[in-house]
């Protein structure tokens, strides 16, 4: 009997069109027109490791979120997990804290945040663990300002083969 998990089919659907997206928007360095698949050289796509480690519980907090003690870089960051993040977000604080200092100018991005628009730099995490559950390579964002605590979004959560939330707390499952 084969079981398929919904959030499993979902992430998938996610990764296919992310793909198929990132396929198009391939471009010419010089002119900007789009390239064909076939006129650029070959290359060795990786997919990212699965999570690891073991199922961990994280208690819901007495505001109503899930907060949780994540290691980062090797030090421990509290965080706001927040499944409607795409990305792990680092307050600036946090991120100079773990050793991860952008320069100003790769401060490209912008986000929405409580307090207005910020700037945001992307940067790549070596390893982010919540208890048992660890994923390396995960993709995140520095908030330049106006992010009142760091969140864990989905570049960490969908690494997960699953998560699930109950009325105690969130189940976190490499």
């Amino acid at each position: 009997m084969i079981r398929i998990d919904l959030q499993s089919v979902v992430v998938l659907g996610a990764s296919l069109a992310a793909s198929f997206a990132t396929a198009l928007a391939i471009r010419h360095l010089d002119g900007g027109e789009p390239a064909l698949a076939a006129a650029q050289p070959e290359r060795l796509v990786v997919a990212p490791a699965p999570a690891s480690g073991t199922a961990t519980q994280v208690v819901k907090g007495p505001d109503g979120h899930y907060w949780a003690q994540a290691t980062i870089e090797g030090r421990a960051v509290r965080v706001l997990i927040d499944t409607g993040a795409s990305v792990v977000a680092l307050t600036r604080a946090d991120a100079r804290r773990l050793g991860v200092d952008p320069e100003p100018d790769a401060f490209t991005g912008r986000v929405q945040t409580a307090s207005g628009l910020a700037r945001t730099a992307p940067v790549e995490l070596a390893a982010v663990s919540v208890a048992g559950a660890r994923v390396e390579r995960v993709q995140a964002l520095v908030v330049e300002d106006g992010l009142a605590y760091s969140l864990l979004g989905m570049s960490y959560l969908g690494r997960l083969s699953a998560f699930e939330a109950t009325p105690a707390g969130l189940t976190l499952r490499p």
